[in-house]
C-alpha cells in the first residue's frame, strides 16, 4: 500500500480536487493522510464534506497551532501503515497513472528512495511545456548542486529506509534539507524520466521569490550539509546555472 501525505494550510481553492485526483489513481492500494496545520479558511470542511462523500480510506488529523509544512508532514509521516510512502502538496497534480507506475519503477529497480519527472504549470495548473528530467540517479554530491528533486515526485520503500531518516527538519526547504540528509547517509535516489506531476506556480509563492531562493540554498550548505565558504560558492555556482536553465 502506499500512504500519501499531504500537509494543508488554507487550500480551500485546491484541497477538493486533489482529494478526486488521489481517488481517480489506476493503481488503487492506497491510503491518503491529510494533515491541516491550523488553517484559517474552510479546508477543514471541505475535506470532511468530500470524505463523507468518497467513503475512501481518507484520514484527516487536525492540529491545533500552525507549525509549517515540516511539521505536518512529520505528523503523515507518523500515521503512515503503507509500505510506500509519497508526499503530494496541496496544491500539485499527479498523473492518474503517477502512483502505478513509481511503484512499478521501485519494484523493479529495488529502489529505496526515488523520484520521477514533473512540468511547471501556471497558478491555474495549466502546463507550461517546461519539464524537469529527472536523472537516473542521484548521489549526495551530485545533488548539492542540482535541486532536481521536487516533493511531490518523492516515493520511499520503508522496508529499505528507516522511518526515522525521511523526517523532515524545521528549517528553510526541509525537503531538499531531507533529500541531502537521506543521501549523505548512502542512500541513492533513483530517478525516473517520466513527467507524471505538475508543479503549479502561483505568481507569488515563496518559490518564486530569487531572493528568498538564493538565501535559502545558502543556508542549506552552511548550515545543512556544513560545507565551508568556498565549497558553498562551488556548488552554489552550479546551482545557479541550473536553476536557471530549469525555469527558462
Amino acid at each position: 500500500m502506499v500512504s500519501i501525505v499531504v500537509p494543508v494550510y488554507n487550500a480551500a481553492n485546491y484541497i477538493e480536487n486533489t482529494i478526486k485526483m488521489v481517488c481517480s489513481q489506476t493503481y488503487k492500494d492506497w491510503e491518503l493522510i491529510l494533515v491541516d496545520d491550523a488553517s484559517s479558511d474552510n479546508s477543514v470542511q471541505v475535506i470532511e464534506d468530500v470524505i463523507s462523500s468518497q467513503k475512501k480510506r481518507i484520514r484527516l488529523i487536525k492540529k491545533d497551532a500552525n507549525a509549517g509544512a515540516a511539521a505536518a508532514r512529520n505528523t503523515g509521516i507518523d500515521a503512515c501503515s503503507g509500505r510506500f510512502i509519497a508526499f503530494l502538496d496541496a496544491d500539485d497534480v499527479w498523473k492518474e497513472d503517477k502512483l502505478e507506475k513509481q511503484v512499478a519503477f521501485m519494484e523493479k529497480t529495488g529502489a529505496a528512495f526515488a523520484f520521477h519527472s514533473y512540468e511547471f504549470g501556471d497558478e491555474n495548473a495549466t502546463p507550461t511545456g517546461k519539464i524537469v528530467h529527472a536523472p537516473k540517479t542521484l548521489r549526495y554530491r551530485q545533488a548539492l548542486s542540482r535541486t532536481v528533486i521536487f516533493t511531490s515526485t518523492v516515493m520511499f520503500d520503508t522496508e529499505k529506509i528507516d522511518m526515522e531518516i525521511i523526517h523532515m527538519p524545521q528549517v528553510p526547504s526541509e525537503d531538499t534539507a531531507t533529500w541531502w540528509r537521506i543521501l549523505k547517509s548512502g542512500y541513492e535516489a533513483f530517478g525516473l524520466d517520466e513527467n507524471l506531476t505538475i508543479y503549479r506556480r502561483p505568481g507569488k509563492s515563496l518559490s518564486s521569490n530569487k531572493l528568498e531562493a538564493i538565501y535559502r540554498i545558502w543556508f542549506l550548505y552552511r548550515n545543512i550539509a556544513g560545507l565551508s565558504v568556498p565549497e558553498s560558492l562551488f556548488y552554489f555556482g552550479g546551482w545557479a546555472v541550473r536553476a536557471t536553465l530549469r525555469r527558462l
